[in-house]
């Protein structure tokens, strides 16, 4: 605690001034740029950023996986990429990428399994983070492993030796009466979290290989009737300004926001307990078009007292892009 009564100080940014990194493969709704994964290798000194590129429903979907790589955390060069036809897919979405203290590169991928029609979860490994083959992924996690019917867009960090993994999922209890196979994982959208037939809350698993994970249960939940999450809430990432935990997630109603989610918060000290701060609210929104500001990550360097926050976001003409914004720590 500091002078202020302050218990790990954070600062957050005006989405209006951040900076573009990526933009979208196309113009108008559908067209996306974002869900990143980003971290600083402090041997290299180097920037290392996973995204996605994604096009409307009937052109594509989620096409695109790449890793790109900066010098100062702003300007990228696309090192590596992979598309949903190399994962015999039909939609590939958030990746996470994370370095051990071995060297291993990993990038843990959300993607529709072409057998199923449900999201999975599996690992690539690689000794540099531009060698990754999708032909020797492993897997790491599917709905079935969960009683679910569907996991994405995992967050994995390290916690001492051990390995977190934040698990967005469709609990199979919540499935709305009725729901047969196709009305989950057919249809027009093929993405059972775009049905509203299922809440998407988030999970947490972990592991002492980052392979073989044990599942915890629930982790943070969504709202319950009239709240603004009460469709989805995803984690999206969790930055640790000692003694605190601030975790960073996707909320969504689910009245006519599918896809166009805002950021919340939540607090914890153990990464089991988590209390939401904005529970009558978003924290965070773009201030365009829809509003979405969703999947928000952070690169904290504590030596230098900053803070790069990367997030997907609308613009005007209510495609997504994908920007950076900078805060120095107080």
């Amino acid at each position: 605690m500091d002078s202020l009564r302050r218990i790990g100080a954070l600062l957050l940014f005006d989405p209006a001034g951040g900076k573009l990194v990526v933009g979208p493969p196309g113009d108008g709704p559908g067209f996306w740029a974002g869900a990143p994964s980003a971290l600083r290798d402090p041997v290299e000194g180097r920037f290392y950023l996973s995204y996605r590129l994604r096009r409307p429903l009937r052109q594509g979907r989620g096409g695109v996986t790449r890793v790109a790589a900066s010098a100062d955390g702003r300007r990228f060069d696309t090192i590596w990429e992979a598309t949903k036809e190399q994962f015999e897919s039909t939609s590939i979405e958030r990746s996470c990428l994370v370095k051990g203290d071995d060297g291993v590169w990993r990038l843990y991928v959300s993607y529709v399994d072409g057998a199923t029609g449900k999201w999975r979860i599996d690992l690539l490994e690689a000794p540099t983070p531009d060698g990754f083959a999708p032909a020797q992924r492993r897997e790491v996690l599917t709905a079935d492993d969960v009683n679910a019917e569907g996991v994405k867009d995992p967050y994995v960090l390290r916690v001492g030796l051990a390995w977190y993994m934040f698990v967005p999922y469709g609990p199979r209890a919540t499935v709305a009466p009725a729901s047969n196979h196709e009305a989950l994982h057919g249809g027009d959208t093929g993405n059972v979290f775009a049905t509203g037939r299922i809440l998407h809350a988030t999970g947490l698993a972990v592991s002492a290989d980052g392979i073989h994970f044990r599942w915890l249960g629930d982790a943070v939940t969504t709202g319950g009737p009239g709240s603004w999450d009460r469709s989805v809430a995803r984690v999206s990432t969790v930055l640790h300004t000692p003694p605190v935990f601030t975790v960073f997630y996707d909320g969504r109603t689910g009245d006519g926001d599918t896809y166009e989610d805002t950021t919340g918060y939540a607090v914890t000290l153990d990464l089991r307990t988590f209390t939401k701060v904005t529970v009558d609210g978003p924290l965070l929104h773009s201030p365009h078009a829809s509003g979405c500001l969703r999947y928000l990550d952070t690169v904290h360097i504590p030596e230098q007292r900053r803070i790069l926050y990367y997030y997907e976001m609308a613009r005007p003409d209510g495609a997504h892009e994908l920007r950076m914004s900078e805060v120095e720590l107080p």
